[in-house]
């Protein structure tokens, strides 16, 4: 059950120079400038001349430098590249009451994490990412999405210390998101994004991750996009499930698999919006224009053109900006000539137009 896709057409420029549509974005995370990580380092060293001022000095120029970025890329919806947050749990978790640090847990190689305890009853004490996404709105010139780390995700990747029950601390979660996302409402956010990735770990718990989504949009006026994003996993193990979520948009990584997973999801009955990775975000090369067109015409074997977002599978923080920048600056060319191709005619959709109910 889909909420209102049609409510992507608001986000088409004034400006667009063809019939069709296809939405580009990216998920949201994106790499740090480097200067910003020798700040955070200055900030953080006692001896250092850098204080609060400072380093929100730092923070808010690095918001400006990436979200120009994406806008020089020609994307239409724009994020900051989350380069306020450090980690997409971590973040969210210094921010919620009941959580607490005891250090950091080693989780591959030498790479260690800093996985937050639940050792309370969870609450809202402040915003969380209302002040980022008023800035980043004034200083864009086009629509800012909002990403933010959904609550199975925020419960599964943190020791539960307290509650003993997964399906309790997620719903918990997901009524302190909600009261986020009215806030986000009230400051002009128009498109959220869940971001879901422990849903591809724990694939039987969908019905969960189904629960705490009709929590999240409560009261949420459906002129609000709801985006959800799973990255990786064996999608066949939650579809046709997610059919029944509340969302607008269900975010997929295909590219990084060769598409070999467009199969689950062809089977005429797909209900949200496709946001389909069309670009790899773990190599570091730079697809072509040709290659990412190719990589398009396969989301038309699941949904229509009206129903397709364009984006990179995943975040691009870990490739360098100069790939990242050039991936989205053909992304969006690769789109632009898809449209102009649909409007001659020349493009043969498999997938089913959708009929009202």
């Amino acid at each position: 059950m889909s909420r209102n896709p049609a409510n992507r057409e608001q986000f088409r420029p004034a400006d667009h120079p063809h019939d069709h549509f296809l939405m580009t974005t990216v998920v949201g995370s994106y790499k740090k400038p480097t200067w910003l990580n020798r700040a955070r380092d200055r900030f953080e060293d006692d001896d250092a001349r850098f204080d609060a001022d400072d380093w929100a000095e730092a923070k808010d120029d690095a918001a400006r430098v990436i979200t120009n970025e994406h806008e020089r890329s020609g994307l239409d919806v724009v994020v900051d590249g989350e380069v306020r947050r450090n980690e997409m749990v971590e973040y969210f978790a210094e921010r919620i009451d009941g959580y607490e640090f005891n250090g950091p847990v080693k989780v591959w190689g030498h790479n260690t994490f800093r996985k937050p305890s639940v050792v309370d009853e969870v609450g809202y004490a402040e915003p969380w990412l209302v002040d980022e996404f008023e800035f980043v709105d004034d200083v864009a010139q086009r629509p800012v999405k909002v990403p933010i780390t959904g609550p199975y995700t925020l419960a599964r990747w943190a020791f539960d210390e307290h509650y003993g029950d997964t399906a309790e601390l997620t719903y918990e979660i997901a009524d302190l998101v909600n009261h986020e996302i009215e806030r986000l409402v009230e400051a002009g956010a128009r498109y959220v994004q869940i971001d879901e990735p422990a849903l591809a770990q724990h694939v039987d718990d969908h019905a969960i991750v189904g629960e705490a989504l009709e929590r999240i949009v409560d009261d949420i006026p459906e002129t609000v996009r709801i985006g959800l994003h799973v990255c990786y996993g064996d999608y066949s193990r939650i579809y046709p499930e997610i059919n029944e979520f509340p969302i607008d948009e269900f975010d997929v990584e295909l590219c990084n698999g060769d598409y070999e997973q467009v199969e689950v999801f062809a089977d005429g009955e797909f209900a949200p919006d496709l946001a389909l990775g069309v670009v790899d975000a773990h190599t570091a090369e730079v697809e072509s224009v040709e290659e990412i067109e190719a990589n398009i015409e396969q989301g038309f074997e699941i949904v229509p053109p009206e129903k397709l977002t364009v984006s990179p599978d995943c975040g691009l923080k870990l490739l360098p900006r100069e790939i990242a920048y050039g991936k989205m600056e053909n992304l969006v060319q690769a789109a632009r000539n898809v449209e102009e191709r649909l409007d001659a005619g020349e493009i043969d959709v498999a997938a089913p137009t959708p009929t009202a109910d």
